[in-house]
């Protein structure tokens, strides 16, 4: 069984990542870079040059890091 202060901080965790992939995920389409994202079975899809990316989460958020950061660094 596992331990309830781990538990709780497993689920923060997790949800610091979901709120950080929206705000990632948000900025990339406001900046034109995706037209759409989301989470689907477990996994987070990008939708970019009309392809359909799907990734586990953690990937995601690297992903929308590195397409962000050149477009940010610019202004």
């Amino acid at each position: 069984m596992s331990d309830p202060i781990q538990q709780q901080l497993d689920t923060d965790v997790e949800n610091l990542s979901i709120t950080q992939l929206n705000e990632l995920g948000n900025q990339a389409i406001k900046q034109g870079l995706i037209a759409g994202h989301g989470h689907h079975q477990g996994q987070y899809e990008i939708i970019r040059e009309g392809k359909i990316l799907t990734m586990p989460p953690k990937d995601a958020i690297t992903f929308l890091q590195q397409l962000i950061q050149p477009v940010t660094e610019e202004k």
